[in-house]
């Protein structure tokens, strides 16, 4: 069992005549939507509003086999995300969050305890920079860290126009990668948090901050896994037909939590297995992860591949 924690939105897709598409989205919900294709059990604590698109994203987690047991239903209204989507494939956002469901949460919403049959814990994006919620869910992620029974996974997924000033956001992900076993950060987000650094040179920095696996993606160009050991392994990225890249990230990190559970480097002691994991098994995990991200390219929005899917491209 993966637990994950965090948004989810209505994605407005823009279309070609001009007319919004309304999709289930948010990084944490595409997260669970990829583990949960590729078949693993999946928990999914969320806030859930009310209304005709609150009705939507259930729906739409349901639909993907993504269990709802901690979530939580509220009366505020599902957080939009307009989605534009450049001929290159790029997407960008513009979101409407005041006063909407996602960010809410208290101490009391959030479960006492993870079912007894959790091996992670994986969390990130704007769920962990809006308050008041964002102070609710780090809490969590420290109690889980000095619980020990869970890996946790942190994807900080920044969206800059939402976070605050640079420096405050970088001093609020600074305290939580402390509490984070994994670490997955796009070059993205690290040119924006250390502007004119070498992002691998920041990547690797954070090992020294607590976690054991820090995982670097750069798009087009790949990615690089950095094991508090000493390991690393350098890969490059998947070629294929790219239609878009809406919730590539997202089913990179769901495909590196599934590599990384086949191996056995999720639950207790995981930390310690992660750290001293070496390049061969490394290598394997995330080439599922990249594997998982270029299928999404591949297709239209969201869509993260099933296992099967990612198997028969790996025979291929």
């Amino acid at each position: 069992m993966i637990v994950v924690a965090g948004e989810v939105l209505v994605d407005l897709v823009e279309e070609q005549d001009g007319l919004f598409r309304a999709v289930g989205g948010g990084s944490p919900a595409n997260v669970a939507v990829g583990l949960a294709r590729l078949g693993v059990p999946t928990q999914f604590l969320a806030r859930l509003g009310t209304g005709r698109f609150g009705e939507m994203v259930r729906s739409h987690l349901v639909d993907n086999g993504i269990g709802l047991a901690y979530a939580v239903t509220t009366t505020a209204p599902a957080t939009l995300a307009v989605v534009s989507v450049s001929e290159g494939g790029h997407a960008s956002y513009d979101f409407y969050v005041d006063g909407t469901a996602d960010w809410g949460w208290t101490q009391d919403e959030l479960p006492a305890s993870l079912p007894a049959d959790t091996v992670a814990l994986c969390t990130g994006s704007l769920a962990l920079a809006m308050e008041p919620g964002a102070t609710a869910l780090t809490a969590l992620m420290r109690r889980e860290h000095d619980r020990g029974a869970v890996t946790v996974v942190l994807d900080p997924n920044l969206r800059p126009s939402l976070v605050g000033p640079r420096a405050r956001a970088y001093d609020r992900l600074r305290a939580q990668i402390e509490l984070a076993d994994v670490v997955k950060v796009s070059d993205e987000d690290l040119r924006w948090l250390a502007p004119g650094e070498p992002v691998e040179r920041v990547a690797a920095s954070w090992l020294d901050a607590g976690p054991a696996l820090v995982v670097l993606t750069r798009g087009t160009d790949g990615a690089t896994a950095m094991a508090r050991g000493g390991a690393r392994v350098d890969l490059p990225a998947r070629p294929v037909d790219v239609v878009d890249t809406v919730g590539a990230g997202d089913a990179f990190t769901a495909g590196l939590l599934d590599g990384l559970g086949r191996h056995g480097l999720l639950g207790p002691g995981g930390p310690d297995r992660l750290a001293g994991c070496d390049a061969t098994t490394l290598r394997d995990a995330l080439e599922r992860a990249t594997v998982v991200a270029a299928l999404t390219c591949s297709r239209r929005g969201a869509d993260p591949p099933t296992a099967a899917e990612v198997e028969t491209f790996l025979r291929t």
